[in-house]
């Protein structure tokens, strides 16, 4: 079902955020309060969207132009209330192609597009002139109250503020969501007031303008209450959070997605799983991030816009921009940034960072390594504590390592470098020249032992008793090896 145009409110300063940051900015799992409500109405594939801004209108902007460039906006200075707010967003709608608005609240992040196509097919079927999405909610402090007759027919909403006892024993509360016939919305906007307990124009009151006038008002009922939720401090965002972590999860685990513990699962609705994928305790999985199938992610994992290949493993690992290739073993305590690409076979082990690299199938960098701007071949082994020595101050270079290449262990390759396929290089080197295919590159002072070094300078210390008692024992004590002991 699509609808003509969408307002979406997005004014509100949010005080009990206690934040610099507009409300509508905050985010649950990687995505802004107002750029979920967008994603569900674009669903509804309007004509024309505008989003009302206010408090924070730089920011709010300058983020939807990010997001939603399409949209147009329009300012609220004072917040004079929502009808207020609808009725200058109205002047950004070219009434002449649109017969219906679709008014949503930039906070509620819960609602889902599937609701929001219910309440327009409502409207369409009823004929109505306005149509508003309610819910019954447990505790409805706080919430304007859905009127009915005896029919059951709506006929007013009323402010928290502006209730008397018998209504606010009502259950059945306004989400802020409506769909309205342009022509009984443009005509009863006109007629609003702020003769109200908060002195501001509610919207509201086209509801009981309307059914006056002897117009169709009807309600949708949410099937799941916890939809219209809006988001007005931090514990709301807490809690809207969960409820999309445990729905999200959900939806995975019935496509055949295991996660041992989904209480501290945390997957964007942006994400792609693989049926027979594993999530492990613990993981965040952001971005454009999507998982094929039999790979098993975490514990402890968080990654952002990466792709993980068929039968990988990635534990205890955070990744950005990054490629990890099927069957690839990844983690514990590694980091791969933007640019990184693990081929199929390959590793990347434990205390690991990864950044701009191609890894080629079946390479492994096991651990305490930093590569950076660097192409490594196939079947290529990099021994511990091997660094890419990539940034001179000014500017980066990049280094290339051949195939079935062996650095040693506590090499610095200084780029630019190559390193020939076949080559090796010996433990501690510092690769500072090309090291031809099949040569072993030895860059290091030869090894001298100063004798008797202790026993001289470090008198009286636990080494020096431990020395002498050695010396003793294999009856070896002797300086005259040493050539240099007194050039020390």
């Amino acid at each position: 079902m699509s609808v003509d145009a969408v307002i979406v409110l997005a004014a509100g300063a949010g005080t009990r955020m206690k934040s610099d940051t507009p409300k509508v900015l905050h985010q649950v799992l990687g995505t802004s309060l107002v750029g979920h409500v967008l994603a569900a109405a674009t669903e509804l594939a309007p004509k024309q969207t505008v989003v009302v801004v206010g408090h924070g209108r730089e920011q709010v902007v300058e983020h939807l132009t990010a997001i939603h460039p399409s949209a147009n906006t329009v300012v609220q200075e004072q917040q004079n209330g929502t009808g207020h707010a609808v009725r200058l967003a109205m002047a950004a709608i070219d009434a002449a192609t649109a017969t219906s608005v679709l008014v949503l609240a930039g906070d509620t992040p819960l609602l889902t597009a599937a609701t929001l196509n219910a309440l327009v097919s409502v409207h369409v079927s009823a004929h109505a002139a306005v149509t508003v999405l309610t819910a019954v909610l447990p505790d409805p402090s706080g919430y304007g109250r859905v009127v009915r007759d005896t029919h059951g027919h709506v006929t007013g909403i009323v402010e928290q503020k502006d209730a008397d006892a018998a209504i606010l024993e009502i259950a059945e509360i306004n989400s802020g969501v409506y769909v309205f016939d342009i022509a009984a919305l443009t005509q009863h906007l006109a007629g609003l007031s702020t003769d109200n307990a908060q002195g501001e124009e509610y919207l509201t009151d086209v509801i009981g303008a309307a059914v006056a006038a002897g117009q169709t008002v009807v309600a949708s009922v949410a099937q799941d209450h916890r939809e219209i939720l809006g988001v007005n401090d931090r514990r709301q965002l807490a809690q809207a959070a969960a409820v999309m972590r445990d729905r999200i999860n959900a939806d995975h685990m019935a496509a055949g997605v295991t996660m041992l513990d989904p209480a501290t699962t945390w997957i964007a609705p942006s994400v792609t799983l693989a049926a027979d994928v594993v999530i492990e305790p613990g993981c965040q999985l952001f971005g454009a991030t999507s998982i094929a199938g039999g790979a098993v992610i975490g514990p402890h994992t968080t990654l952002t816009d990466t792709e993980v290949g068929a039968g990988a493993h990635v534990r205890r690992t955070e990744a950005t921009l990054a490629i990890i290739g099927p069957r690839a073993d990844v983690g514990p305590f590694t980091y791969l940034r933007a640019g990184t690409v693990l081929g199929a076979n390959s590793k990347a082990g434990a205390y690991v960072e990864i950044k701009a690299a191609d890894i080629g199938d079946g390479s492994k960098v096991p651990h305490l390594s930093y590569v950076g701007d660097a192409t490594i071949g196939r079947d290529t082994n990099i021994g511990a504590a091997t660094v890419f020595v990539n940034y001179d101050g000014v500017s980066k270079s990049r280094t290339v390592v051949g195939d079935s290449v062996r650095i040693g262990s506590d090499t610095m390759l200084v780029a630019p470098v190559v390193v020939g396929d076949g080559a090796y290089t010996a433990a501690g080197s510092v690769i500072y020249e090309d090291v031809p295919p099949g040569a072993m590159g030895v860059a290091r002072a030869r090894q001298r032992n100063v004798l008797d070094w202790v026993l001289r300078r470090r008198s009286g210390t636990s080494s020096a008793a431990a020395a002498q008692r050695a010396q003793e024992l294999s009856g070896t004590q002797d300086s005259t090896q040493d050539s240099t002991k007194e050039q020390e």
